[in-house]
């Protein structure tokens, strides 16, 4: 059966696929046997063709598509497949021999092309694999395919977190900036492509400065590689191995504005119209709106008092970012690091501003007046009761706003808000745009509610719109937020962005020995000194698999201590229980190493591959952390062979390359790799590397 690929993104894959592995393997099954097929569902660029493609490569399939322009006419999908007069059930006979039909952008088919889809499910004979995107109207015929119980409907997701790093690892982009995409763009795969194009054609030549662990002006070695984050060496982003390990500051750089570098000794010494307050450092040129906000932060427990001192007006307007000079919004160079940052507004490209069509283009009586208004106002809400509440019931119901639970309103989109100061006109930014130099009370407000939380044996996400909106925006950060945040993403088990606040602190405030600590316990120095009441500093000792030397040292019954009896005991069921504890309150990492000290205390074979499979699930969520406990975890049940095998499949080699490579066929390493996915209790090759403990694995 010949191979038909009629759309020309089946052929441009630009990205290596990434993630997606039960999706993947729900697909392919779906697409051999005796199973009648599957339909994919979800928001248009979150992957449905690629996945498509990725499941049916190699096998023998007939491809369709539906287009806005062939809508419109009879059985114009099919086209490529049928003569040119045939009857609808001519056409079910003439395909009744093809045995994967890929259907494409299904919601798209003329009425005629959906019927035949659907009495091919109907009779049988040919496995569907279908893509429908969610949101648009599609024929009756075409969902009634999962309606009416004809095949398996499959929702796709966003692309998790983790897995938007590992795709973008090639971009060599700094951690936070991965996390600005991944949020922006909320699994839409094709504006990630978009906007990183746009960011990446029109990149600024100057760099960005790294703060150093020594003074202003100086450089300091470093123990141990930091140049490109945590546990991920410099090489593996595209930089020279070995590259800066020794991390420069360049003076000025904490009060470099928008329009000024760092280099310039005015943004040193504190040139006209610099700020010279403590937390004003860097806003000028930052227009926010500061109107009057009487309520809590939209979905946090920031306190009232707090975020109506952030907001207080106490400057007259000034220019915006987004009408900042060349330079805005491109990727810049992070000295030292081998990594770029995207700190700025979002280039408004054509193709990002048709994705944003419906924000720009709102004309409803006073809707744009709203949608900018909260554009200026960010990153804090505005007060529904300050806002023409018709206009914000059209805006809720398109979903272009989010309204809390105490009337706090906000932009839905986290793009809106850019692009919506981008296409203000210049009187239109003055009017709505003021300074706020007061963000220092808001920061605390942050900081305390990550203190706190950290205090309850607690690090599930809490929202952090200031801090994350000030760093996006280059905006330098006091050292004891920055420190607060790197502490919350390394007990998260976010090692690298824990290193990145971090360094974001020591562009502050060079010699903080908070952030200095942070960035360390980031690079993975357990060793690193504690004060005696750090109680995590003392949970080191149970990580390192030596509970006796804590035994009553953690606090009575909580999650911590659980763990350490367990690990004290041996006890495998009881080790489960402390890592599911530790994961349900966001302790990712200590769950991954609590799930791989039960597998090897488990007795049961089978217990212990459940535990392995968990413990590699979290460790993949962990940004490239390696620790004593993960180090080497199943190698020892494998034959000499399958260690051999499995370790050059880790490091990247293709089952080819290592066939070759050790003089071997093609399919005796597909068997061993086979056999060794069986004991290893996995069946993804990603998932590999935190399996292994090799000689290249950076610590973190």
């Amino acid at each position: 059966m010949r191979t038909y690929r009629q759309d020309a993104k089946t052929l441009e894959l630009p990205w290596p696929f990434t993630g997606r592995s039960q999706e993947l393997e729900l697909v392919r099954a779906a697409s051999t046997g005796g199973r009648p097929g599957i339909v994919v569902t979800g928001p248009a660029g979150h992957g449905k063709t690629r996945l498509i493609t990725e499941a049916v490569r190699g096998l023998d399939h007939a491809r369709v598509t539906g287009t806005p322009e062939a809508r419109g006419l009879l059985l114009a999908a099919f086209a490529h497949l049928l003569p040119d007069t045939v009857s609808l059930h001519g056409a079910v006979r003439a395909l009744s021999g093809v045995r994967v039909l890929v259907v494409d952008d299904a919601q798209l088919l003329d009425e005629t092309s959906a019927a035949l889809v659907h009495q091919l499910a109907v009779h049988g004979r040919t496995r569907l694999i279908v893509a429908a995107a969610d949101g648009a109207p599609a024929p009756g015929a075409v969902s009634r395919l999962w309606t009416g119980d004809l095949l398996p409907r499959l929702p796709l997701g966003p692309l998790p977190h983790e897995d938007t790093a590992r795709l973008l690892a090639g971009a060599a982009l700094e951690p936070l900036t991965v996390r600005r995409l991944h949020q922006a763009c909320r699994g839409d795969l094709r504006l990630l492509r978009d906007l990183l194009t746009a960011l990446t054609g029109a990149t600024s030549p100057t760099p960005r400065p790294d703060p150093a662990l020594g003074g202003v002006g100086a450089s300091a070695p470093v123990a141990g590689p930091v140049s490109a984050g945590a546990g991920v060496s410099a090489s593996a982003f595209g930089a020279a191995p070995g590259a800066s390990e020794r991390l420069t500051f360049l003076p000025g750089a904490a009060l470099a504005g928008p329009d000024r570098p760092a280099s310039d000794p005015k943004a040193a010494q504190g040139g006209p119209g610099t700020p010279t307050s403590a937390h004003g450092a860097g806003l000028a040129g930052y227009g926010v709106s500061v109107s009057s906000f009487g309520k809590v932060l939209a979905g946090s427990d920031v306190p009232t008092p707090a975020a109506q001192a952030a907001l207080a007006p106490s400057e007259p307007p000034v220019p915006l970012p987004e009408t900042r000079p060349a330079g805005a919004g491109r990727l810049e160079s992070v000295t030292g690091t081998g990594e770029w940052a995207w700190r700025g507004p979002l280039p408004v490209t054509p193709a990002v501003r048709e994705r944003l069509a419906p924000a720009l283009e709102r004309s409803g009586p006073g809707e744009r007046d709203i949608l900018d208004r909260l554009a200026f106002a960010e990153p804090l809400p505005l007060p529904a009761d300050e806002l023409d509440l018709e206009a914000l019931e059209r805006l809720e119901a398109d979903g272009l706003i989010d309204v809390g639970e105490q009337g706090a309103v906000t932009l839905a989109h986290p793009l809106h808000g850019t692009a919506l100061r981008a296409t203000a006109g210049r009187l239109r930014a003055r009017r709505l745009g003021r300074a706020a130099s007061a963000y220092g009370p808001a920061l605390d407000a942050e900081r305390g509610v990550l203190v706190r939380h950290m205090e309850q044996l607690d690090v599930r996400p809490v929202p952090t719109p200031v801090g994350e909106w000030l760093v996006a925006h280059g905006i330098p950060l006091p050292a004891r937020y920055a420190e607060a945040r790197a502490r919350f993403a390394r007990l998260r088990g976010e090692v690298r962005e824990a290193a990145a606040w971090a360094r974001e602190g020591l562009g502050q405030a060079p010699q903080d020995g908070g952030c200095r600590r942070e960035l360390r316990l980031a690079e993975g120095w357990l060793d690193e000194p504690a004060g005696p009441d750090d109680v995590h500093a003392r949970y080191t000792a149970v990580r390192l698999g030596e509970p006796g030397r804590v035994t009553g040292r953690l606090p009575a019954g909580s999650v911590l201590a659980r763990h350490a009896d367990a690990l004290a005991r041996a006890d495998g069921p009881a080790l489960d229980r402390a890592a599911e504890a530790l994961a349900e309150r966001g302790f990712t990492l200590y769950a991954a190493e609590a799930y791989a000290q039960a597998a090897r205390a488990h007795r049961d074979p089978g217990a212990a591959r459940c535990s392995r499979t968990r413990a590699v699930a979290l460790a993949r969520r962990c940004q490239g952390a390696s620790t004593p406990a993960l180090a080497g975890l199943v190698l020892g049940e494998l034959t000499a062979r399958q260690r051999q095998i499995v370790t050059l499949a880790a490091a990247g080699l293709s089952n080819r390359e290592i066939a070759e490579k050790l003089t071997l066929s093609v399919r005796t390493v597909g068997n061993h790799l086979y056999s060794a996915y069986t004991r290893l209790g996995t069946g993804d090759r990603t998932a590999l590397p935190w399996l292994l403990d090799g000689p290249d694995r950076e610590t973190a």
